[in-house]
């Protein structure tokens, strides 16, 4: 299975930035969010985000909260999440990256959980809703089913929590680029040089920035302030909900996007 030090070794050696789209596993249906993926996959994505839906889903903004109720309505559970991330593995052999929320895997049962989803491809889990003073409730369950570790570091991070998320990190940093929850903005949020390279000062592992990126400039940008990678969700899911009744289009919509920000990035190499 590729692994994240993989995708960014090689891309090290190519000076270019990540491309991390995120989807909403089962959005707006299962077959339908299939195909997304793998037409990003064809686009040129390097890593995949991905969610599994939940009802309650605090730290994402009304794009993404209305991806996720798309999705349960469909049927979307986790037991079916595990069937879709084996379909896209069989596809393509990419890193996996769920950024989710604990309520889903207390249910199904951590070790289970992470056991199952490494088993099916994953190589790391977010979990958004825990903090970095409760990581050893996941730490030990996820590294021994073989998963890197992934937190999120945000502006008002302060320098000790800092180090302590990057002394606990094995995957990458989810460097969020600004205060607030998910969604698309029409500007970059100026504290996202800063923080990249204070991450930069205190780890190894790669830094990658989401949050409010919705153009290949925003992308580029992100690059250029020292990221390893750039995460891309609402604007995708935002083409999604524009293209409910038209299937096709949406898939030609995204595949022009993420091909768009993905030769910005190769620009910034």
């Amino acid at each position: 299975m590729k692994s994240y030090r993989d995708v960014f070794s090689e891309l090290d050696s190519q000076k270019r930035a990540a491309l991390i789209p995120f989807f909403v596993i089962g959005d707006p249906d299962f077959d339908t969010s299939l195909t997304l993926v793998k037409a990003a996959v064809d686009a040129g994505a390097d890593v995949l985000e991905l969610g599994i839906p939940f009802s309650d889903p605090i730290a994402d903004g009304p794009t993404i909260q209305k991806a996720d109720i798309r999705a349960v309505r469909s049927g979307m559970t986790v037991r079916k999440a595990l069937d879709f991330i084996r379909q896209v593995k069989a596809y393509k052999d990419i890193p996996i990256g769920l950024l989710m929320y604990y309520n889903l895997i207390c249910h199904y049962g951590v070790g289970n959980f992470f056991k199952d989803f490494h088993t099916a491809g994953v190589n790391s889990v977010l979990v958004a809703d825990l903090s970095i003073d409760d990581a050893d409730e996941v730490l030990g369950p996820a590294g021994a089913a073989g998963l890197d570790s992934v937190f999120m570091v945000t502006p008002n991070t302060a320098s000790e929590r800092m180090q302590r998320i990057a002394s606990k990190t094995t995957g990458f940093i989810y460097t969020v680029s600004l205060l607030g929850v998910t969604g698309s903005r029409e500007a970059l949020s100026e504290a996202v040089e800063g923080l990249v390279g204070q991450l930069k000062g205190l780890t190894s592992v790669p830094v990658c920035v989401g949050f409010g990126i919705s153009t290949p400039a925003h992308a580029r940008a992100v690059a250029d302030a020292g990221a390893d990678g750039v995460i891309i969700g609402s604007k995708i899911v935002g083409m999604i909900e524009a293209n409910l009744g038209a299937p096709a289009k949406m898939v030609a919509e995204i595949t022009d996007f993420l091909t768009g920000v993905r030769t910005a990035l190769a620009a910034s190499g």
